[in-house]
Formats: structure tokens, C-alpha cells, sequence
């Protein structure tokens, strides 16, 4: 049976794969066609509604009655927790419902951090010499912060800042790794709510980045030796951070000029900006501690570039006093008008839709550039504009050809935490780090190799349906035969089991074990967040229903096996 019903939810096996005894039969063939096909194409209005609200005659029009709120359904409620937060719960979709859409993000905004990622690693013990140089503690906090703390909106945007403005603690050549990547993702969480301009400050005079990037320690040119600022950071702040490799029309589309792309910055002006960057430093020499990875770093004088650096049309003079310098280069970048839509449509990207319409971009775009009284980089303003957007909260986008996104898998595992219950009585948090293709879920917050994160916001997969409608699916990077079965195979082991002390919690689900409809229902709504066509309610339910709700384990089984097949479903992997 649970190959039969396997199949109809993934259908498009290759017909020559033989299945791998090591794998739940029917998946071993999973292609990237069948999760391709979720994400399918066309092109969407992105329209609003018509009319010009004039009069055509010259009576004035009438003051309309105050119309009365139309509720929230549950599906609704969570279909924008899943654009929201790390997953939705019971608890949550009731709030929506009663708070509203923009209620509900007014008091996300309202919550404080409950504790930050560096003060949890030193309650917990883990600022002991023998972790001066592992990475022990940093996988626990962050996967404990993503699942239970309750500010779950600021921890859905910093992890989509995470992936815009990329650190993995692995590339760090610092000791005291954790540290460094937790006072960095503080950084984002601590800013997520905050103005995008301060933001990157703290990000440039930040430990972890500065490491990464390899402008710790940048020093001046050296005419004696020929040596030469490094460029690392300059370059990856405008091409990845902030401007991208073009410049921008405020939707997001490409200026062109005789049918090609203008470009946003030369060489020369990596060049001129990266002398702003020297002369950073940590603003402590004492390594015993992990101390000085949480402090800003300090302008070390003799080592910053004294003469005048020129990029992007700007130039900040000679003898500039190494910090001022910084923060003139930052002013000017934050100025360009690149950064609003260049910012909005990755921000859109990874909490809304993989192919935001040229409108949905330039909407949100003209938020960031001015939130209604003057300020840009308002951040609190963006995202309340990205999520309270016509095309987002369009309940008919779940039946669209191009619209949402492939679901990442971190928040796939998240997802499930949450809906669950999920969590660990003894802290230990065990889950550990997820980024293997081949054994976990090709994904782990955090442990990007590379500055590009695990995936591009431009990437389409090749030779699909998706590409030949020249849209973009972001995640579909990081997935493919192996990875699909990888996912599948650890999910099956963690729902069922957990891992150490992290488990989830069944005991309200159980409940609904002996009715397979309204146990299938349940799953959808708070998993899948009521996204499941009603072919894959049904072929679930029959799985579920050719399980007996009988003996000691009859009843967790059909639990598990709706979960699990809800999570391979392809109604499920498309979030729209």
C-alpha cells in the first residue's frame, strides 16, 4: 500500500530506477521533475483591483459605511504563518485570527528578543576552554531559537537576512567559532526590525563577516611590497549585499542599454572602495575568552588607507578619519537606488514568492525608499508591506502556475518541530548540522560554505518547465535525486523517532488517529498549511486508512505516516 500511495503523490519516478532497499519504497526515484512541476510557470497579472475612485458626474460621492472585517479563515491564517514564521502552530493560526493579518505583525514587532543566541551559549556552558576551538553549542542555539522562541516573525526575517547577507562559521579563522557566529546572527535578529542602513554598520564592523570576508586586518597599500587592499568584502557588499551586478529600474528589472545590461560598478570601483576597509581590526587581543568576537571592531589608524578613495561617483577625501570613512562609504551605498528593489525582491524571495510580480517588487521597493514619513531602510515598514501585499495574501495564488516558492528545507524540519511540539526537556538540542545531501536535508542555517549561500536568488534549474518560462526557483539548487531521497529518509527516522532528547509531541494529534479524514485535515492545516489538493487528501487518507487504529502502535502509525506523507508530497514541497 504505501507504495501505491507514494507514487500517486510523487508520480513521475524514472521508470529504470531500481529501487534502493535503504529507501521508502516509491521514493527512490524522486526526480527534480516531479518537484519541478510544483513550481510551474505562466505569468501572473499581479494586478489590483480596477476602477479610477472618481465620480463621473460632478455629485459628491457618498462616505462609504465602514465595511465590517471579513474573518480570517484557518487555512488563511496559516498559509501567512507559513510566509511569516518557522512554522505554524494552533496557537498561531488562532492569534491571526483574532488579531488580523496586521494586528498579528504589530505585536511580533512588539516582542522583545527573549534571549540572545551569545547569552544562551554562556548559560549553557559553553564558553569553557575546551570550546575554544570547535563549534560546539552553535547548531543547538540556533535550532532552539528557530523552533520555540516565541518572536517568530524576527526570526523568519533574520534567517532570510542570513541568506541575503551570508556568514558560515565553518570558513571563520577565529577561535571560538560559535561565539562568533552567534554574536553574528544576533546581529541580524537584534536589526531585523530595525533601519537596513544601520544594519549593514553592524554587519561591517562585525567579527564573524569581517573574518569571512577577509577584511580583518586590511591594511593599507604598500608601495614597497606592491601589496593591495583586499577587495573581498567591497565587492560582496554591492554585488550580493546591497546593488547586485546591475543596475535597476525601481521593479526590480534591469536597465538596459542597446539591449544590454548596465553594469552597477567597475573594477575600479572595488578598488577605491575596498581602501575604506582596511584598518579593522578586533578590539581585543585577548583570546581566552570569546569576549571580543560580540565587540564592534576598532579602526586601527596606521593600517587605513589615509588618501582619497573614489567609487560609485563618490569620493571620501584625504584624512578622513578611518571610522568616518566607513560610514560615509555605507551612506553612500544605502543611497543608491539599487538598494530598494535590489533589498525588497530577495527579502519577498525568501519569505513569499520565488517570481514576485515587476509591481509587488516596486511596491515594497517604494516602502523601503520611504516608509510614509520620510525614513528609508525602515525595516519594520518593508516587512509589513511584503507581507500584507495584495499578491501575498492572495488565498487564489495557491492554485497559480508561478506562483510561491519551493519550500527550503530548514523550514520544512521547522515546520514540523512546531506543529508538533517539538523539544528538548534537557537543552541539548541534538539535531545538529543538516547541510549533508546525501544523509540530511542539503541545508543548515548557518553553515553555508560560501558567501552565495546555499542558493542563488537568480538560480532556475535547467532544461524544466521553469526555465523555459524564464522563471527563477532559488532552492531547487540545493535539490535533486539524492537530496529528495536524503530528506525523505531522515524526515521518516525524526518524525518517528527524534533525535536524543528532541522529540515531538503527538499527544493532541492521537487523538484523531481513528478518524483518517480528521486526522489528514489536521496535518494539512497546521503542517501544510492547508495547501493539499484534494487528490492528495484522499491519497493520503487511504495510507492512512489501510493502517489498523488498533494495538499499541496502530494509532502513532497512522499519525506518522500522514505526517510523513504530507511532507513528501509535492502540495506540500511548493508553498504558494
Amino acid at each position: 500500500m504505501a507504495e501505491t500511495i507514494l507514487d500517486t503523490i510523487a508520480p513521475e519516478v524514472a521508470a529504470d530506477d531500481a529501487p534502493d532497499p535503504a529507501v521508502p519504497v516509491g521514493l527512490s526515484g524522486a526526480s527534480l521533475t516531479t518537484l519541478a512541476a510544483g513550481l510551474a510557470l505562466a505569468a501572473c497579472s499581479g494586478g489590483g483591483a480596477g476602477g479610477t475612485g472618481a465620480s463621473a458626474g460632478g455629485s459628491p460621492t457618498p462616505t462609504p459605511a465602514t465595511p465590517t472585517p471579513t474573518p480570517i479563515a484557518a487555512a488563511a491564517a496559516s498559509r501567512f504563518l507559513g510566509q511569516a514564521t518557522m512554522g505554524a502552530t494552533k496557537g498561531e493560526i488562532a492569534s491571526v485570527q483574532s488579531l488580523g493579518f496586521d494586528g498579528w505583525i504589530t505585536q511580533q514587532f512588539a516582542q522583545p528578543r527573549a534571549t540572545s543566541h551569545w547569552d544562551w551559549l554562556v548559560a549553557n556552558g559553553y564558553n569553557v576552554a575546551a570550546n575554544i576551538n570547535n563549534t560546539a553549542g552553535f547548531d543547538p542555539t540556533m535550532w532552539r531559537q528557530m523552533i520555540a522562541e516565541p518572536d517568530q516573525l524576527r526570526q523568519r526575517v533574520g534567517i532570510a537576512l542570513s541568506e541575503m547577507l551570508v556568514v558560515g562559521i565553518d570558513g571563520l579563522t577565529l577561535n571560538w567559532k560559535q561565539f562568533a557566529g552567534a554574536a553574528y546572527f544576533d546581529v541580524l535578529l537584534d536589526n531585523a526590525f530595525g533601519n537596513f542602513r544601520t544594519l549593514l554598520g553592524a554587519i561591517t564592523t562585525n567579527a564573524a563577516m569581517a573574518s569571512f570576508l577577509t577584511f580583518l586586518g586590511n591594511k593599507k597599500a604598500n608601495t614597497a611590497t606592491g601589496s593591495q587592499p583586499d577587495e573581498n568584502y567591497a565587492r560582496e557588499l554591492m554585488q550580493l549585499f546591497t546593488l547586485g551586478l546591475y543596475q535597476l529600474n525601481p521593479d526590480g528589472s534591469v536597465k538596459t542599454s542597446g539591449g544590454k545590461p548596465l553594469e552597477t560598478y567597475t573594477p575600479a570601483d572595488v578598488s577605491g572602495l575596498a581602501r575604506v576597509f582596511t584598518g579593522l581590526n578586533l578590539a581585543s587581543s585577548v583570546s581566552t575568552t570569546p569576549d571580543r568576537h560580540r565587540a564592534p571592531l576598532v579602526m586601527t589608524a596606521s593600517q587605513h588607507e589615509s588618501g582619497a578613495s573614489s567609487f560609485l561617483g563618490t569620493t571620501i577625501p584625504a584624512g578622513t578619519e578611518g571610522m568616518a570613512a566607513v560610514n560615509l562609504a555605507l551612506d553612500a551605498i544605502f543611497a543608491h537606488s539599487n538598494v530598494p528593489p535590489f533589498v525588497s525582491k530577495q527579502l519577498i524571495q525568501r519569505m513569499v514568492t520565488s517570481n514576485p510580480s515587476p509591481a509587488y517588487v516596486a511596491r515594497v521597493a517604494a516602502v523601503f525608499a520611504n516608509n510614509g514619513a520620510g525614513v528609508r531602510g525602515d525595516m519594520k515598514a518593508v516587512i509589513r508591506a511584503i507581507l500584507l501585499d495584495a499578491e501575498a495574501r492572495d488565498v487564489t495564488a495557491v492554485t497559480g502556475t508561478n506562483t510561491g516558492k519551493l519550500r527550503e528545507p530548514v523550514l520544512r524540519l521547522t515546520g514540523w518541530a512546531r506543529a508538533f511540539s517539538a523539544s528538548s526537556p534537557s537543552n541539548a538540542w541534538t539535531i545538529g548540522d543538516t547541510s549533508s545531501s546525501s544523509t540530511r536535508l542539503a541545508q543548515s542555517i548557518g553553515h553555508s560554505v560560501t558567501v552565495f549561500n546555499f542558493f542563488r536568488p537568480g538560480y532556475t534549474p535547467a532544461n524544466t518547465a521553469i526555465s523555459a518560462a524564464g522563471l527563477v526557483a532559488p532552492e531547487f539548487q540545493i535539490t535533486n535525486e539524492l537530496s529528495v531521497v536524503a530528506y525523505i529518509n531522515y524526515m521518516q527516522a525524526l518524525i518517528a523517532n527524534g533525535t536524543g532528547d528532541f522529540k515531538a509531541d503527538y499527544s493532541t494529534i492521537l487523538t484523531l488517529a481513528g478518524d483518517s479524514q480528521a486526522l489528514v485535515d489536521e496535518v494539512n492545516l497546521v503542517l501544510a498549511n492547508g495547501q493539499l489538493s484534494s487528490a492528495t487528501i484522499a491519497a493520503i487518507k487511504g495510507a492512512v486508512d489501510s493502517i489498523a487504529n488498533t494495538g499499541a502502535t496502530g494509532p502513532s502509525n497512522r499519525v506518522m505516516t500522514a505526517i510523513l506523507l504530507t511532507m513528501a508530497s509535492p502540495d506540500y514541497l511548493t508553498f504558494r
